[in-house]
């Protein structure tokens, strides 16, 4: 029997929240589809975990059977309104930081006066969040901050991105290993999926690490045209184009903005479930 591990960010991607609109059909086509017993749905988000549960509700959301929180530093296995912390994958990341905990890192970071710390219910144990105007430049800012984690043997990742509504620059520092990418990789690996049997959706710069990675990928058509092209430039030069799907506003009769550019993908990457697809009204 064919199965599917769906991995989809929130904001702007499976949420309907951009600026440009969502398609009528997409929304409940989506919706029916993840309803499959042979579709395992995973949300992948920047997000924590009360803004999730609130997502869910606000838009209708499906409910998910796990989901990745925090910019990948948390994973729950989402059992009704039952929601368990994988411990193994906190074992897994805390490695990356040699002993330094939350408190000593934001004290070094502290340094970098361009930073402004974001709310606390942001932070997490391995997940520290900072607000960064977008006047400044962010990449000059990443080269200091790395060279201050350097110095002190911490492993990080820094992940930047951009809240359009907010007008405001995100820079997560996370351990090296917590991106979405080995999050999902590590989700796969626990739940015995083949590669083949994923796809993942996204539409940011956060999604990026996934959206360039050997994992089928589907860039919602209402994606920034700077991550459309950083994400092409990327694949084209480590090898993985052909697991990259820009959706489209003209595929499968839809616009190819939010889900209904993920719907597009699946059916791009996923033949063997176009017939489910077929049965939520979607058609080629």
């Amino acid at each position: 029997m064919p199965r599917l591990l769906l991995c989809t960010d929130m904001d702007r991607t499976v949420i309907p929240n951009g600026s440009q609109p969502e398609d009528p059909q997409a929304h409940s086509s989506f919706k029916a589809f993840c309803a499959n017993e042979a579709v395992t749905l995973v949300y992948v988000t920047g997000r924590h975990q009360a803004l999730v549960k609130e997502a869910i509700t606000e838009y209708d959301l499906p409910e998910p059977d796990f989901v990745i929180t925090d910019v990948g530093t948390k994973i729950y296995n989402v059992t009704g309104q039952d929601w368990q912390v994988l411990e193994s994958w906190e074992a897994e990341i805390d490695k990356d930081w040699h002993g330094k905990d939350h408190t000593q890192i934001k004290q070094l970071l502290g340094a970098v006066s361009e930073l402004k710390l974001q709310e606390p219910e942001k932070q997490n144990t391995h997940k520290l969040s900072y607000y960064l105007p977008l006047h400044m430049e962010h990449t000059l800012v990443m080269d200091r901050m790395e060279t201050l984690l350097n110095a002190k043997d911490i492993d990080a990742s820094l992940i930047w991105s951009v809240d359009e509504p907010e007008n405001i620059g995100l820079l997560d520092v996370l351990p090296r290993n917590a991106t979405k990418v080995h999050a999902i990789e590590f989700l796969r690996d626990l739940l015995g999926y083949q590669l083949e049997e994923m796809v993942f959706a996204g539409d940011s710069g956060n999604d990026l690490p996934v959206l360039t990675s050997r994992i089928h990928s589907v860039l919602v058509a209402n994606a920034s045209s700077d991550v459309k092209e950083t994400a092409q430039h990327i694949v084209a030069n480590n090898g993985y184009a052909n697991a990259l799907y820009l959706a489209d506003h003209n595929v499968l009769g839809m616009n190819g903005n939010y889900s209904a550019g993920i719907l597009q993908g699946i059916w791009h990457f996923a033949p063997a479930f176009r017939h489910l697809l077929e049965e939520t009204g979607v058609r080629p």
